[in-house]
């Protein structure tokens, strides 16, 4: 049963499968939740007849996606399948028939050839599906680790020193010396877990001596549905078509920017957004903003039409879908609703296509109308977000609703906005105004 490398032999499965949920948590590919629905997807895989022929592992996964469909399975179930045995085929790819081991392990000494390090920890963010804009931060956050190594003399002839010590003195580093918000130093910390655990093999023990930096209590910038309206009518063309897109449905500037044709649903007012952890989910399409998408969509077409003629490559895909749907990448229904205006050669596969547009244009265009319609704050794009949350709840809107429409997984993490709610409700009038 083994094809590649890559699967298993007859009588290993289910002791595999158990290193297999221990790896998605330890990775956190997926939580307690999700990794038994993981795991079951990758038994039902491992049982299909096409596993147990001389199929690639690619010719397995497509046929296994493409009998779910034939049984009737729904998209998110199809969709989530592919995930499971996406992170097992490369759990496997790189284990081999063992269990997962290091790709660029340390010497015993602790030194690493950093080059080494850095390209293998490319390939397991590759292997997660991780966006590339992540993959450049979580790399660029081992190279500073790594700069810091040489700064302080932990190195053997060059080569950086990684061990439990060190990892903790560099994330205590960033909070003490640094002085970095919270937030970064999470990011920092997430990043350098994943080189030491997946990429080193490196056990970094007990953080709990680790200095974190400490989260302030601020609440979100929100602009009042007048300073919305100012703000627009400083704003035209396709950058004013993007920010009422991202207010009327509370997207993030990257779920804006890579909305494809197919997620615009008209006739049901409903956006289907792909947002953090490669997860969908339906937002709302604004009724005053479908004839102006219409019109907008009718000059895309014209670009996605001199494309084809141009012979350009397609657009960009997500994990397998090149190899599940070849043609899907030259159809109109995954053409970007907002693409660059320009061909730029794709970073990962070095291929000159067209991508979807920047978020820098319309991070200026929304800071600078701010200025003009004199909003005396701190207004980003991601304000636009935060009103769209802070309005529907002042509409009385449901808090879950509310979460379910910005894609939170933690009802907590909405809950933040009924704090600023409370600022923006009318004051009690005064009994003596009464009289």
């Amino acid at each position: 049963m083994t094809t590649e490398g890559v699967l298993v032999r007859d009588g290993e499965a289910e002791s595999l499968l158990a290193g297999f949920g221990e790896y998605l948590l330890r990775s956190r590919i997926a939580d307690v939740k999700h990794a038994r629905y993981y795991v079951s997807w990758v038994r039902q895989f491992l049982r299909r007849p096409a596993v147990m022929s001389n199929a690639t592992p690619d010719e397995a996964l497509t046929g296994f996606l493409d009998g779910l469909e034939r049984d009737g399975r729904e998209d998110w179930q199809v969709e989530q399948a592919r995930k499971a045995v996406t992170a097992w085929l490369g759990w496997r790819q790189r284990a081999g028939d063992t269990a997962p081991v290091p790709k660029a392990a340390a010497a015993p000494d602790g030194s690493v050839v950093a080059d080494d390090a850095l390209a293998a920890l490319r390939d397991t963010i590759r292997v997660r599906h991780y966006s590339y804009r992540s993959e450049q931060t979580y790399l660029d956050w081992a190279r500073r680790f790594f700069d810091y190594l040489r700064e302080v003399g932990a190195t053997v002839e060059g080569r950086p020193i990684v061990t439990r010590d060190t990892f903790r003195d560099f994330i205590s580093h960033l909070a003490t010396r640094q002085n970095v918000a919270a937030s970064t130093q999470n990011q920092a910390f997430a990043a350098l877990l994943m080189l030491c655990r997946e990429v080193l093999g490196l056990d970094v023990g007990d953080l709990g001596r680790t200095v974190r930096a400490k989260r302030g209590d601020r609440l979100p910038t929100v602009l009042s549905v007048e300073e919305v309206r100012r703000l627009f009518a400083q704003m035209d063309g396709t950058l004013r078509l993007m920010a009422e897109t991202i207010y009327g449905g509370g997207l993030r500037v990257s779920e804006c920017c890579r909305l494809r044709v197919q997620n615009v649903d008209f006739d049901n007012n409903a956006l289907r957004v792909l947002g953090k952890g490669d997860k969908f989910r339906a937002t709302l399409l604004p009724e005053s903003l479908k004839e102006p998408l219409r019109n907008h969509l009718a000059r895309v077409r014209t670009l996605f039409d001199q494309d084809r003629a141009a012979g350009v490559a397609g657009v960009h895909l997500p994990d397998a879908l090149v190899r599940k749907y070849p043609n899907a990448a030259v159809e109109w229904a995954w053409f970007w609703v907002f693409p660059s205006r320009s061909l730029s050669v794709d970073p990962r596969t070095h291929t000159v296509r067209r991508h979807h547009v920047s978020d820098v244009p319309i991070q200026r265009a929304v800071r600078e109308a701010a200025a003009k319609a004199g909003i005396a704050k701190p207004v980003s794009v991601h304000t636009l977000r935060h009103s769209f949350a802070t309005h529907l709840l002042l509409q009385n809107v449901d808090l879950r609703q509310i979460q379910d429409l910005l894609g939170h997984r933690s009802v907590e993490t909405t809950m933040i906005y009924t704090h600023v709610v409370k600022d923006l409700r009318s004051a009690p009038r005064s009994p003596l105004d009464a009289l």
